[in-house]
C-alpha cells in the first residue's frame, strides 16, 4: 500500500504542475465572472441525493466582490487578452472559475458541476445509465478513486476490472484527486463508445490500462438468495431511487421461501439517496426516529419510521467502504437492537450535502448539515464500530471464493435460532 500511495503522490505532483498555468489564469478572473451566478434565483435542493425544492432570498450583495476586486479582475483579464499565448475557451474558463471558488472551501465533498457532469449525476439516481458499470468510492485522504466492485455482467467486469483497483487515468487524463462525480462523468458515455481506464492494482508494479466499450447498464442494487438452514441473504450495493422497491421485492421473496434469519450485506455500499435508506429502515424498524440532521442555524430535521416492522433475527455486514446512507441504515438498526453489526468499522461520513441546480443546467454540491443516529451519535470521521469484529480474509476469498465474513454471519444466526451444525 505504501508503494501505491507513492505512485499516487507522483501522479498528483504531475497533475499539479500541469494545471499551474490554468490555475493562475482562472484565479485572476473568477471574481469578475462569478457575480453572474448570484443572479439566479430558482434552485433545487437535496438532502444527500434526494431532491427537494428551495429558493434563495434574492440578495446579490457580496462581501467578496468589492469595487477593488472588480477593478483588479478586469485589469487581469486585459493582461490575459494581451499576453496569453493560446486561445482561451470561454466556457471552460468560466467552469474553471466556479470550480475554483468551491475548491477554495477546502471541503472534499463540495463541488461545482458543469452541465454534462450535473446531468450525469442526476441520471445516476435513476438506476439506468450508459457507461462501464463499476461501483466506485473516493478515499478522501489520498484522492484515490477505488473500485468497490464491478457490477455483475457489466463492461467493467468483462474487461477484467477488479474490486480494490484504483482508477488514476481516464482517456490519458490524470484524475487523482478530482471529485468522484466529475470522474464518473468522464467514464460514462454513449453505448458503443470506448473509454481507456488506467488503474493501479496492489499486486502489479505498473499501471494497467483497459479499453472498455460502454454499454447500457441497469443498476440492480439489491440481490438475494437463500442460504443453508433458511438463512436469507440480501446484498444492497447502493441507495438509488429504485433500491427500496427492489429491497421490498427481494425481502418478500425470501419470506415466502420460509426465511428464519436474515443477513443484510452493506459492505462496499457508498450510500446514495437518504430517503431510500429511510424507506428501507421503515420496513425493519418500529415507530421512531431513523435519523435526524442539524444545520448551521441549529435547525433540526427528523426522519421517522411507522409502527409496522418486519421482525426477524438479523445481521448486517459492514466494512470500511460502508458509507453515508448505508451508515444511516446500519446505525438505526443497531440503535434499535434490530440487527447485530458484523465486520469492520464503517467509513464515517456523517454529514449532509445539499445539491443545487444553478438554473442553467449546471449545479453545485455543498456540505450543509450533520446527521445523527437515533441515539444522538454523529459518526463523521469515526464510523460505526461493529458489534462483532470479523476481519476480511482476502486471500481465502481470492483462492477459493470463501467469504469468511458471510460465513460468520450465517453461523451467528444459526446459533441464535438454535440450529445445530
Amino acid at each position: 500500500m505504501d508503494e501505491l500511495n507513492e505512485q499516487l503522490n507522483n501522479y498528483r505532483k504531475a497533475k499539479q504542475k500541469g494545471r499551474l498555468q490554468g490555475i493562475l489564469i482562472t484565479v485572476g478572473v473568477f471574481l469578475l465572472v462569478f457575480i453572474c451566478a448570484f443572479l439566479w434565483k430558482t434552485l433545487y435542493k437535496t438532502f444527500l441525493n434526494g431532491f427537494t425544492t428551495g429558493i434563495f432570498d434574492g440578495s446579490t450583495k457580496s462581501d467578496i466582490i468589492t469595487d477593488e476586486v472588480e477593478e483588479k479582475a478586469g485589469y487581469i483579464e486585459k493582461i490575459i487578452d494581451k499576453y496569453y499565448l493560446d486561445e482561451v475557451d470561454d466556457v471552460a474558463l468560466r467552469d474553471g472559475i466556479y470550480k475554483g471558488l468551491i475548491s477554495g472551501l477546502g471541503d472534499e465533498y463540495a463541488a461545482y458541476y458543469t452541465k454534462e457532469e450535473f446531468s450525469d449525476m442526476m441520471e445516476d439516481t435513476e438506476g439506468v445509465f450508459e457507461g462501464i458499470g463499476a461501483l466506485l468510492q473516493m478515499d478522501t485522504e489520498n484522492g484515490a478513486l477505488t473500485v468497490v466492485r464491478p457490477l455483475k455482467d457489466s463492461p467493467a467486469e468483462r474487461a477484467g476490472i477488479l474490486a480494490n483497483d484504483i482508477i488514476i487515468e481516464v482517456d490519458g487524463e490524470n484524475v487523482v484527486g478530482q471529485d468522484i462525480n466529475v470522474v464518473v462523468s468522464k467514464i460514462k458515455g454513449p453505448k458503443g463508445t470506448e473509454v481507456n481506464i488506467g488503474i493501479l492494482r496492489a499486486d502489479e508494479p505498473d499501471t494497467l490500462y483497459f479499453d472498455i466499450v460502454r454499454d447500457v447498464v441497469e443498476s440492480v442494487t439489491v440481490e438475494s438468495e437463500m442460504l443453508d438452514n433458511d438463512i436469507g441473504y440480501l446484498l444492497i450495493t447502493e441507495f438509488s431511487d429504485s433500491t427500496a422497491g427492489q429491497f421490498k421485492k427481494e425481502l418478500n421473496s425470501l419470506d415466502k421461501q420460509g426465511m428464519k434469519g436474515l443477513v443484510i450485506d452493506l459492505r462496499g455500499n457508498p450510500g446514495g439517496n437518504v430517503d431510500t435508506a429511510v424507506e428501507i429502515a421503515d420496513e425493519m424498524l418500529p415507530e421512531g426516529i431513523v435519523v435526524y440532521t442539524i444545520d448551521k442555524d441549529e435547525k433540526k430535521d427528523e426522519y421517522y419510521s411507522d409502527p409496522e416492522c418486519y421482525e426477524i433475527p438479523c445481521v448486517i455486514l459492514v466494512n470500511d467502504y460502508t458509507a453515508s446512507a448505508a451508515e444511516i441504515l446500519s446505525g438505526a438498526m443497531k440503535d434499535y437492537d434490530k440487527a447485530v453489526l458484523m465486520g469492520t468499522t464503517t467509513y464515517g461520513k456523517g454529514i449532509v450535502q445539499t445539491v443545487l441546480s444553478l438554473g442553467d443546467g449546471t449545479g453545485m454540491k455543498v456540505t450543509s448539515a450533520k446527521y445523527y443516529t437515533p441515539s444522538g451519535v454523529n459518526i463523521h470521521g469515526v464510523g460505526i464500530e461493529p458489534d462483532i469484529v470479523v476481519e476480511w480474509d482476502y486471500e481465502s476469498y481470492k483462492e477459493d471464493g470463501e467469504d469468511n465474513q458471510l460465513n460468520e454471519a450465517a453461523a451467528y444466526l444459526e446459533k441464535e435460532l438454535g440450529i445445530a451444525k
